[in-house]
This record gives C-alpha cells, structure tokens and sequence, in this order.
C-alpha cells in the first residue's frame, strides 16, 4: 500500500482482510501456508504527488492500522520500500525487459489518467507496474492479494518473470524468479458514502478504521440511500441502496432477511437501517481502535517493528540480488 495515512473501510475489505487471512492461513498439517511480506510503497507515492513533507507520519499511522487490523511483524515483516535499495536496482534492470508501447496499453493506467484529469505522464507513472515487478519478484512471491483493477499489473510482473527467465538463467538454480498469481480480494472495495466512487480520502466519503462510533454514526446517518425511499413507509430498492451494501459486509447474515424484507416493505425506516449498520460497522472495528490506542501509546515500539522488519527484508532482497547479478554474468560468478 501506497502511504497515504490512516486508512479507511475501503481499504480494509479491499485489501488488508485478505491479506491477513492469507498471513494466518494454515495448512492440514498445521504449518503456515504462505510466507508474506507487506509493504509500504513509498516511492510509488512519487508517481502522483512529489510533496513528501508528510510521508514519514503517514507511513506510521498507516502501519498503527495495519497492526490494529491484525498484521503481525513476527509473521509478516512490514518494510519501506525506499530503504530496501535493491526495490530500485531490479526495477532498473526490469526496465529494460519491457516496452513503453506495453505500459501505455496497459488499461489500469488509462483509467487513472481518466480519474486523476492527469495532462501528462511522467515516466514514472508509466513505469509504476515495473516498479511494482520488482517489489514482488523481490522477494520471489508468487502469490499477490490483489483487488481486480491491479490483474493487469500482475500480468504485466509475470511477462517480465518469463522475459527475465528466458534472456538469463542461473547457472546453479535455472530460472531466477516465479510467475505470480493474483489471488483475487472475496470483496471488492467499498463505494463511498456519497454513492459516487471508491471510498477516498480526498472524496471525503470514507469510514476510517480509526473513528470512534460516534463518528462512524456521524458520517452515516449522511450516506446516501435509494432515492425512490422518501419516507420512512416508501418502500425501498435494498439492491441499489448503498447502505444495504454495507449491510451485506458487517451485517450478519441471520440479519440481512428482515433488513432487505423491512426495506422492500416500507417497515424498516433509513434512519433506523443506517443506525444498525453504523453499529454493526462499529462492532467490527472495536477490537482495532483497542489495538491501535495499544500501538499509539508506544511509538517506539512501532518504530522498532518498522526497522526490524526492514532489516528481514534486506536480507531476502541482497540473496535475490546476488542470483539476479549472477545470472545476468555482472559481477563474480556463481560458486
């Protein structure tokens, strides 16, 4: 995740429950069932905004939640992708295995040159998926919890695996890196509470993990609902409501049969609808403001965390790096 700060409901059912459902995943025998890292992409932040005056104090709020939610640094080392400097040598490398006329095709960056009104593009931007190829191959994943607007980046990292594979092959291991599957997010990231986008800070229609009930009731009892439902005996289309879609993610099922039914019927009023969802998003998200009042008490810690898992990180990226160096002949041989 890019570090934009504290995060949002958006960014929780989009990305960060898969990603701790995959850290905890255990197999029959009862070993872990992947290895995972996640990481802070600092420099991907470069590719839409050069300010970096705030980007430290973003990196620690965002990562408070990431523990909150339940990320634990003895399983998953957490890193930054600036102080891990072999994120930029692969991507140099990568760069030369790829074709502008590839990345311009590519459709996820055609749509955030349509979102953000952008009138230019910076090589950066255009090379973002590259970048991103070396952060995953990196550390040979080859297996990446995406939501599906990032299925083409995957692509995009599993083209340059097989360019790379087939220019270079190590002479003791073959084939430096795997090919990545994308492992597809169960829900999609949330509309926001306007109705009209993804839940976005700058759209000022989120839920962060960090507001209180209070001020999960304040931004709801505002969300839009369906515009048919006047009054509190209209009946109601749950199907179009956007508070119902909330319903379906934090709402237990035993729940959604008298919610849909009083909806459709007139019985169940709005306000009183977005109050049980409000609560209901609220249980939910009351083990993480314990957690994460836990972590902001100790900065210190949070700061070791951070470190720690950098240190774990370089380790793994220097023993890619050496393969990569000695396939490509740059440097000593192999041994």
């Amino acid at each position: 995740m890019r570090p934009t700060g504290r995060l949002h409901l958006g960014h929780y059912t989009g990305a960060l429950e898969n990603w701790i459902e995959q850290q905890n995943l255990l197999q029959p025998d009862g070993s872990r069932a992947y290895e995972t890292c996640f990481l802070i992409a600092d420099y991907h932040n470069l590719t839409t905004s050069l300010d970096t005056g705030s980007i430290y104090e973003n990196t620690i709020d965002m990562l408070v939640d990431w523990l909150a939610a339940g990320v634990d640094p003895e399983k998953s080392p957490v890193f930054r992708q600036s102080q891990v400097k072999e994120h930029a040598e692969l991507f140099l490398i990568f760069a030369m295995l790829i074709t502008t006329a590839r990345l311009e095709r590519n459709p996820t960056l055609k749509e955030q040159v349509r979102d953000l009104n952008m009138d230019s593009l910076v090589y950066g931007h255009l090379g973002y998926p590259v970048l991103q190829a070396a952060d995953i191959l990196l550390y040979k994943g080859n297996v990446v919890p995406v939501g599906e607007d990032q299925i083409p980046h995957v692509e995009i990292t599993r083209e340059i695996a097989r360019k790379f594979n087939s220019q270079y092959q190590h002479p003791v291991i073959g084939d430096v890196f795997p090919e990545p599957a994308p492992k597809i997010t169960k829900f999609s990231r949330l509309v926001g509470l306007d109705g009209k986008a993804k839940m976005s800070k700058s759209l000022g229609n989120t839920i962060l993990l960090s507001d209180t009930p209070e001020e999960t009731w304040a931004k709801m009892r505002n969300a839009v609902t369906d515009t048919q439902k006047v009054r509190r005996n209209d009946p109601g289309r749950p199907e179009v409501c956007l508070v119902y879609s909330y319903h379906q993610k934090f709402s237990k099922p035993e729940e959604l049969s008298s919610i849909e039914q009083g909806c459709r019927s007139g019985a169940l009023g709005c306000v009183d609808c977005k109050k049980m969802c409000a609560a209901n998003i609220s249980g939910e998200l009351a083990p993480m403001l314990e957690k994460r009042r836990y972590y902001e008490a100790r900065p210190d810690l949070v700061r070791q965390i951070l470190h720690d898992g950098e240190t774990k990180a370089r380790r793994i990226a220097q023993a890619t790096m050496t393969e990569v160096r000695q396939a490509m002949h740059l440097g000593e041989p192999a041994a």
